[in-house]
């Protein structure tokens, strides 16, 4: 049994609910609008054919999925679904609260949406209670389309005003301001308190101006980009154009709509351009470059003054005349096919180094720019040309080139190494002599500092090359002097000198680069080196000259017949040692050669050359076995004169030596034979003199060596074996 038979027979007056659902089908489909009912618990029982159409379905009553409402779905107006449970059918039953004119939007099976306008009143039985709900609604999707179109049409509008790129105000009859967008705001810098509300007035910089602007607007004209200042919030000038009409409400001036453009950047703009066509025309007259505009066939439609005095021409006669008939006519056919190709837009620009005759006929040098000025679509309008007068520049590049020329031949003929660097201490220059004093040649703008291989201090420390003396006379802006340096070539030779590091300034003052000579001074050092061991030498000599001179008197006294025999033999004595000191100092205490020393021995008693023979290598005695072995054959030499071969006209002295090669190195020998024959026959002597005893001491004991003295009858034999010391050795007689 359906819920229709299910209504009380007995009763004499039907509920709303009951009579609704005892009412024939027909009954709400005659009801204009789409209406169902539903039960207490929220079963749908009775709908009209409006309903099913706006649901797009035909629900099934008392089916427990179709509680509420027989749309397929259902949305709040946001888009936001709507549970069944939420609705206002639901609702009504659940509170007994009716539902007038709701809105909410049924999705259809198709997709499709509408949007409804609810009314549901909840069915109470005779003692209150909810029996039922019934519900009304209709289709108003294209009210609901109108009222939306409307709506955004009112938000573009409010939109349009208030967000407007341009600025807008409305001000009333009475000259208040009563609307302004943010625009009008933003322009001014104020804020709407601050700016509605206010007359008009206070906001122009000129009070005609806003009168007129209000009577006219007063009288009904419309104004089209009128000129006004405003005062803005911060004090500024606000340059506009003001586009307003009025509203009259029943003949009545109401109020004006104002377009307010902002001009001002356009009137800086404005004036910027005139100031800077004012300056333009004061720098082209005043301007020290000459300055002309020509047309498409080099003819002169401007020139400034500065252009008529390099050319010597007047302002009329240069605009009757073309740039070619200025120009010297060996340079006229480059300019012209430069400035024809300019023309014809093949180039944008050129320069030019030509000559032109002046009036007065004389040439001068000049350096020519030329541009081009075109219309928008890229035609020649005009050229530029821009003429500068360096005749004198000429002549004073030239003499500085001269000058230039001089000094590198200058600095090229110095003997002392002569470079340059720039104020980074790159290598700009260099001359022979320093090639010669590196042993190699520098690279240009890749050396830094010094041209030389490696640094070295005077104690033989290395120094880095930014730490020479050039970089501290480029870092510290100061010439460097007094200070030594060594310089070690790439072949490992080195040698010391003395820089001069000198930096060179700009005219503001600043370093722009250096100069610096470097002295060889490896004379000086070998000098001051030889004249040390000299003093040393000679200190050590004379102290062993005197001590020799000591000996030499008391064992000459002792052994002396007579004093006649003592002088004749301390004075031969004493000159040996003298010759052999001469000998020394002739080559600056460095040595003696063996041969030149035996021939200032025996001078005194050789006679004649055949007598005497002398053989052997070239063999340099350093200062102390020269003094040794002269007094040791100083005494064989005296013996020979006096009792041996050369004391005979038949004897003859033969000496040898050679250097034998020892084991170890730097210890060779010299070995001497001191061979007499043809002199008297020779005998041992009684007793062994002084002379002996002199010669054991200077070859054993001085140098160390070996001597064997024998006295054969046929002549004296002596073999000596010295050791030669680090300052002895084999070499070429100086």
């Amino acid at each position: 049994m359906n819920r229709v038979d299910q209504v009380s027979r007995g009763s004499q007056v039907l509920t709303e609910y009951e009579a609704l659902i005892a009412a024939s089908p027909t009954t709400l489909d005659a009801i204009p609008g789409a209406v169902y009912i539903c039960a207490a618990d929220g079963m749908l029982v009775r709908f009209n054919r409006e309903a099913v159409e706006l649901w797009g379905r035909e629900p099934i009553c008392d089916d427990p999925d179709e509680r509420f409402c027989g749309a397929c779905r259902l949305y709040y107006r946001d888009g936001r679904a709507l549970p069944k449970h939420e609705t206002p059918m639901a609702h009504a039953l659940f509170t007994g609260e009716p539902t007038r004119n709701a809105e909410v939007v049924i999705e259809r099976p198709d997709g499709s949406r509408i949007t409804a306008l609810v009314n549901i009143r909840a069915l109470k039985n005779f003692d209150g209670e909810i029996e039922g709900a019934i519900n009304c609604f209709q289709d108003i999707s294209a009210r609901k389309a109108l009222e939306d179109e409307v709506e955004r049409g009112r938000k573009d509008l409010e939109d349009f005003f208030e967000n407007s790129a341009i600025a807008l105000h409305i001000v009333g009859a009475d000259g208040t301001i009563l609307r302004a967008n943010k625009a009008e705001l933003d322009l001014l810098g104020y804020s709407a308190e601050e700016y509605l509300g206010r007359h008009i007035a206070e906001f122009h910089d000129d009070a005609p101006t806003i009168a007129d602007i209000l009577q006219c607007l007063g009288r009904g004209e419309k104004l089209v980009r009128y000129p006004a200042r405003l005062r803005a919030k911060d004090g500024s000038i606000k340059h506009v154009l003001i586009t307003s009409n009025s509203r009259f409400q029943d003949g009545k001036f109401a109020n004006t709509r104002c377009f307010t453009t902002d001009v001002t950047g356009l009137y800086e703009a404005e004036r910027a351009r005139r100031e800077s066509e004012e300056r333009l025309a004061a720098t082209y007259n005043a301007a020290t470059v000459g300055i002309a505009e020509t047309d498409e066939d080099g003819s002169f439609v401007r020139v400034n003054d500065t252009l008529c005095k390099i050319t010597g021409y007047s302002e009329a006669e240069l605009l009757s005349r073309r740039f070619r008939d200025v120009s010297h006519p060996e340079d006229v056919e480059q300019d012209i096919s430069l400035y024809a190709r300019q023309v014809a837009g093949e180039l944008d620009n050129y320069s030019i180094q030509k000559r032109y005759l002046r009036r007065d006929g004389s040439e001068i040098h000049v350096d020519v720019f030329s541009s081009s000025v075109r219309d928008s679509e890229g035609r020649f309008r005009y050229g530029v040309r821009v003429v500068q007068d360096v005749t004198e520049r000429r002549l004073a590049n030239e003499r500085l080139r001269e000058s230039e020329r001089h000094t590198r031949e200058l600095l090229e003929a110095l003997p002392a190494a002569v470079y340059t660097t720039d104020a980074e201490g790159r290598v700009t220059f260099f001359n022979q002599a320093a090639i010669d004093l590196s042993g190699r040649v520098p690279e240009l703008g890749s050396d830094k500092w010094c041209v030389t291989w490696r640094l070295y201090s005077p104690d033989g420390t290395p120094m880095p090359h930014e730490e020479c003396p050039m970089a501290m006379a480029l870092k510290e802006g100061r010439a460097i002097r007094g200070m030594e340096a060594i310089a070690e070539r790439p072949d490992g030779t080195r040698l010391p000198f003395i820089p001069y590091p000198t930096p060179l300034h700009g005219a503001d003052g600043r370093v722009v680069g250096a100069i610096n000579m470097l002295v060889d001074i490896s004379e000086r050092k070998a000098a001051e080196m030889r004249q040390k061991v000299l003093i040393d030498e000679l200190n050590h000599r004379v102290k062993n000259t005197l001590a020799t001179v000591q000996a030499l008197v008391r064992q000459t006294a002792r052994h002396a017949l007579s004093t006649e025999a003592f002088v004749d033999t301390f004075e031969a004595r004493i000159m040996a040692l003298a010759r052999t000191h001469d000998l020394l100092t002739r080559r600056h205490w460095e040595g003696a050669n063996l041969a030149d020393l035996l021939q200032e021995v025996l001078a005194p008693y050789a006679g004649a050359s055949d007598r005497l023979k002398i053989d052997g290598p070239l063999v340099n005695l350093s200062p102390r076995m020269a003094v040794a072995m002269t007094m040791a054959l100083n005494e064989l030499a005296t013996n020979t004169a006096k009792y041996g071969a050369l004391s005979a006209q038949s004897g003859i002295l033969d000496i040898k030596w050679e250097v034998e090669p020892a084991d170890q190195p730097d210890c060779a020998a010299l070995v001497l034979e001191w061979i007499e024959t043809g002199g008297p026959v020779v005998s041992p002597p009684k007793r062994r003199g002084f002379g002996t005893r002199l010669m054991e001491r200077c070859i054993e004991t001085d140098l160390d060596g070996r001597l064997a003295l024998t006295f054969d009858p046929a002549g004296v034999r002596c073999h000596l074996t010295v050791p030669l010391d680090a300052g002895s050795h084999m070499g070429t007689n100086d």
